[in-house]
Order: structure tokens, then C-alpha cells, then sequence
């Protein structure tokens, strides 16, 4: 075992033990299951040993891996406090920035707020905004380029600090509505629907949704590139679609409120960063004032 072994294969392992799950690990990294699987095979390979056994009933550590992921975890942690403290001393004394990375399903008014709680710190501080896909967010928090992110509550982020910071209802574009009632979860039952790359958070929510509750669906074959041709899709038939209220485009769209038992269904976002940035308690902070703006 005399090669380097890679850190990414690491974090693709550490990833894999707290979610249990190679399909969540990959959602959560913004890769593909073959490319971490890959990535996992070629860490055991160079470790000597299988760290995981995958079954019908979900994937557990084996004999070795339980020796060895703690050990992975503790290697992981000092890699991140070496890039923490480095950048606590290279950072320039008079840098008052943070940043903050969202996702694209974040909501402008979210921006709005969060802008505001950036201004409240003491001292205040300037704000520099990134928006991009779920794993280049999650890369950008390793590499501490960026300071904390706002992303759908839909993936697990292992070894970061997460706060809820808002919620808001999900609705139903049917073009074939001839009414603006609610829609029950379980009318939904069966039908088709349109979905955007699974990049944002969106479709991993949508998934979600109807799986955890038991409701069969099925996708519809393309796939739309944004929320206005998704808009366009359904409204064109071509099957329902799921989309955070805040995200239509116009009064004109035919949509439907979705709700279980009578209640709103709601999508959640979070605030989440690394528990040893240097700028922890001021995210914590921050975190906390867009929470409750």
C-alpha cells in the first residue's frame, strides 16, 4: 500500500458510513453513484480490505471498515483544520466579507434576508454571493471558499452544522386543473411528472416526497432545463410538475396548492457550514438572524 491515498476516496467512504447509502452519498457529493462507487472501490483496493457490504437491505460496514472509518474520520477533520486555520491566517485584516452560496431554488426574498444579516453583524460585513449546484456548494465548503450555504433541506451533509431557516409550500402545475382547489398527496397517485437535473435539490425532493409516503409515480422521460420551461412543459400536458411556490413565474400559470390531510405540503432550506471555519460563531450568528428575520 505504498501509493497516496485519495482524499476524495475518503470522503466518498466517510460519506457512505453516515448516510448509509451510496446513492444519498452521491447526491450529497453532486456525483454520480459509478463515479463514488469507483472511487470508494479504488480506496479499498489501496487499503487492502471491502469496507462496506451492500445487501437488498442497504449497505453496512464490514469488520475492517469498522476499524477503519473512525480513523478516516479523524484524518478528515484534520485535513479540514488545516484548511480552516490557514485560511483564519491568509485572510487579510481588513477582508470583511462572507460568503454565501445558494441554490438555485433559493428564493430571491431568502437572498433578501440573508443580505440583511450579513449587514446586522458586528462589525458588519460585506456579502459575496455564489449561486451554483448542490455538490459544487458542497466542494466550495470544503475547499473554504465559501463560508456557508442555502440550500433545500433534501441531502445530507455529514460533519457540517445545519439551522433551518425557512419553509414554504410546493405546488402542483396541472394544466388539465379546472379548478384551484387543493390537490391531495394522494390523488397524485399514478401520474407522471416533469423534472429538472437533479443539480438544485428539486427533483431529489420530489423523489423524496413520494417515496417516504408511499406514493407510485412515474417520470416523465425528458427532463426540462429550468423552472419556466417546466412551467411550459405542463402546461402543455405533458405531465404534472412539483415547484416551491416562490418559484412561478407569473399569476398566469395553472397551478394547484398540494397538501396531505388538508395541511400544506412544504419544502425546507437550511443554512450549513463547517463547525471549524474560523468564521463559525459569527455563521452560527448569521444563520440564527435569517432564521428568525
Amino acid at each position: 500500500m505504498s501509493e497516496r491515498l485519495s482524499l476524495e476516496g475518503l470522503r466518498y467512504a466517510q460519506a457512505v458510513a453516515e448516510t448509509q447509502s451510496f446513492s444519498a452519498a452521491a447526491r450529497a457529493y453532486g456525483v454520480t453513484q459509478p463515479a463514488l462507487s469507483n472511487g470508494i472501490a479504488k480506496l479499498e483496493e489501496r487499503l487492502g480490505e471491502r469496507l462496506f457490504e451492500r445487501s437488498p437491505r442497504g449497505v453496512t460496514q464490514t469488520a475492517f471498515g469498522s476499524r477503519l472509518l473512525p480513523l478516516i474520520e479523524r484524518a478528515l477533520s484534520g485535513v479540514d483544520a488545516v484548511s480552516a486555520e490557514a485560511q483564519r491566517l491568509t485572510a487579510p485584516a481588513d477582508d470583511r466579507s462572507i460568503h454565501i452560496g445558494v441554490s438555485p431554488l433559493i428564493s430571491p426574498e431568502l437572498v433578501a434576508r440573508a443580505f440583511e444579516a450579513v449587514r446586522e453583524l458586528s462589525p458588519p460585513r460585506d456579502l459575496v454571493l455564489r449561486e451554483a449546484n448542490m455538490g459544487e456548494l458542497r466542494q466550495g465548503l470544503l475547499d473554504s471558499e465559501l463560508d456557508i450555504v442555502l440550500i433545500p433541506s433534501v441531502e445530507p451533509l455529514p460533519r457540517f452544522e445545519h439551522r433551518i431557516i425557512d419553509s414554504e409550500p410546493v405546488v402542483v402545475l396541472d394544466s388539465a386543473a379546472e379548478e384551484e382547489s387543493p390537490m391531495e398527496l394522494g390523488d397524485v397517485a399514478g401520474k407522471q411528472f416533469i423534472l429538472v437535473p437533479d443539480t438544485c435539490g428539486l427533483t431529489t425532493f420530489t423523489s423524496q416526497l413520494f417515496e417516504t409516503q408511499g406514493v407510485p409515480w412515474s417520470p416523465y422521460p425528458g427532463q426540462a432545463s429550468s423552472y419556466r420551461v417546466l412551467e411550459h412543459w405542463a402546461d402543455l400536458g405533458l405531465g404534472l410538475a412539483i415547484i416551491p411556490q416562490s418559484k412561478l413565474t407569473s399569476a398566469d400559470v395553472q397551478y394547484r396548492r398540494l397538501v396531505e390531510d388538508g395541511q400544506d405540503v412544504e419544502i425546507f432550506y437550511e443554512a450549513v457550514w463547517h463547525p471549524q471555519a474560523f468564521l463559525a460563531p459569527e455563521l452560527a450568528a448569521l444563520a440564527e438572524s435569517i432564521a428568525n428575520n
